[in-house]
């Protein structure tokens, strides 16, 4: 069976989609002849073999609005002349070029978010995006969550659509060591919907608890400036990017761990998943996404409404006073880490769709 994957971008990059791609094509690369095809950062096409999966990074001829155009997409469809065809969305120029391509394969979609930012755009897209979903023979979500706030999953017949919750497989994390003071956890890029800022403004009045934030992004230089105003800078770490050996120690040593996005363009936020495994229980916001289904309130963690600056710093006080039930959460976490969200089913689930009709 020939399947080929198009995403957006592929390993090294290590957000949440990028995490699931490298996850799932691992899985899925023993049991078919497999292809990931994503963008490069530059204008030229390179092929890689990355952990035993082949990946074509083709050139990008330009970016705009959060898309990028790889005329060679449509070329490279037909060339492959794949069984399957599996997009991951949003990707307007992957549902455009699998279409310039001839509709090559049976067309399979995992759907990780609804278009947040672009609704002027969303408007003239809408029809032609339907009609995608409209020719997948499934469409993949994380969640219960996802289908039900999306505008377009929800208005699909159920026998089109199929949950298969993200998977990771089982991490070693080091001993904890003992951190000089103690300190929660936050990791993502430093863009607008992560809400950052709202964590920030949280820790003021928690002066014996430090912050650390990683990653990297544009708001990098704007949060640095806040928790100087704030008069927090001392107290609040932005190790940038980090190495997985460190990502896990930091997961290993944080009493807990916070996601305070504020918009639902955080669908998932598998981030969450790590923690889970660390033992670590998490904050997150209840927003109209998969978030709060990850992270169940008053069982792996607390849920919070979204940039709620009080009932996040309530929250984060209640956890820092309270080892015992940091404790109970956090074993709470990782058996539903483990139980709920394994690689391996991920993959087997995703194989046997697939194979439906071979």
């Amino acid at each position: 069976m020939r399947v080929v994957h198009v995403g957006k971008y592929y390993w090294p990059y290590q957000r949440g989609i990028e995490t699931y791609l490298k996850t799932l094509a691992e899985g899925l690369n023993p049991l078919c002849d497999l292809t990931v095809i994503v963008s490069n950062d530059k204008c030229e096409t390179v092929e890689e073999n990355i952990e035993g999966v082949r990946v074509i990074r083709l050139a990008r001829c330009f970016h705009l609005n959060s898309t990028d155009f790889l005329f060679g997409l449509p070329k490279k469809l037909k060339e492959l002349k794949p069984d399957i065809v599996h997009i991951h969305l949003p990707n307007p120029w992957a549902e455009t070029a699998w279409k310039l391509a001839g509709r090559p394969g049976r067309l399979f979609i995992s759907y990780h978010s609804d278009i947040i930012r672009q609704k002027y755009l969303l408007k003239l897209y809408a029809p032609f995006h339907r009609a995608t979903l409209e020719s997948a023979e499934k469409i993949i979500a994380a969640t219960p969550n996802h289908i039900k706030y999306s505008p377009f999953l929800s208005k699909l017949p159920e026998e089109k659509l199929a949950v298969i919750h993200y998977g990771l497989p089982e991490f070693a994390f080091p001993p904890p060591q003992d951190p000089a003071r103690p300190f929660v956890l936050s990791v993502g890029q430093l863009v607008y919907y992560k809400g950052f800022d709202v964590l920030i403004k949280a820790a003021v009045d928690i002066p014996d608890l430090d912050l650390v934030i990683v990653g990297c992004g544009p708001l990098l230089g704007k949060l640095k400036k806040l928790a100087e105003d704030l008069g927090i800078s001392e107290r609040v770490k932005f190790p940038g990017h980090v190495s997985r050996e460190e990502l896990l120690q930091y997961y290993a040593d944080c009493e807990f761990f916070v996601l305070p996005s504020t918009f639902p363009s955080e669908a998932f936020g598998i981030v969450q998943l790590e923690a889970f495994q660390a033992g670590k229980p998490v904050i997150s916001t209840d927003l109209p996404s998969g978030v709060p289904y990850v992270n169940q309130n008053g069982k792996t963690g607390i849920v919070v409404p979204p940039g709620d600056v009080r009932a996040l710093s309530e929250a984060v006080r209640a956890l820092h006073g309270d080892p015992e039930t940091r404790s109970r959460l956090g074993r709470a976490a990782r058996e539903r880490a483990l139980s709920d969200f394994s690689a391996e089913e991920m993959v087997k689930k995703t194989f046997a769709l697939y194979s439906e009709r071979a």
